[in-house]
């Protein structure tokens, strides 16, 4: 399954030559895996209290292809390729809207830990089923 989520590009996003600055591509990709878990009905907030659990990036790969400008209108994918009990790897695409060009792409893996120590903890047995069979 590939979750989708668009973003504009702002004045922020930019830098002095309005150019996506390239540690922002990270923060649209952190954005539609948040919106990915509250679409499968999960707030982190409410995990990290009812679970005892939060997620943390263990690993960027990023390739920046192409640049987006300020007011650019981009789609953000997700998708899961691979989950371990407390890990999850997820593929990431920033398209531009306007021409379908993939900007950036990734793979992000994120570590599923305990709130109390940090360390490794299983992925919520509800979670995970939800991640891995949502459609």
């Amino acid at each position: 399954m590939q979750f989708q989520f668009p973003v504009q590009v702002y004045y922020e996003d930019t830098d002095a030559g309005g150019v996506v600055y390239y540690a922002n591509y990270l923060k649209f990709m952190e954005r539609a895996r948040t919106e990915w878990l509250r679409e499968l009905g999960y707030e982190q907030d409410e995990l990290m209290e009812s679970e005892g659990v939060l997620f943390a990036v263990r690993r960027a790969e990023v390739d920046y292809l192409r640049p987006a400008r300020f007011n650019d209108k981009l789609l953000v994918t997700a998708t899961l390729i691979d989950n371990g009990r407390a890990s999850l790897t997820i593929s990431q695409e920033v398209i531009r809207c306007a021409d379908e060009q993939v900007l950036s792409r990734g793979v992000i893996k994120i570590a599923c830990l305990s709130v109390g120590d940090l360390r490794p903890k299983p992925i919520p047995d509800q979670l995970l089923e939800k991640i891995k069979n949502a459609d």
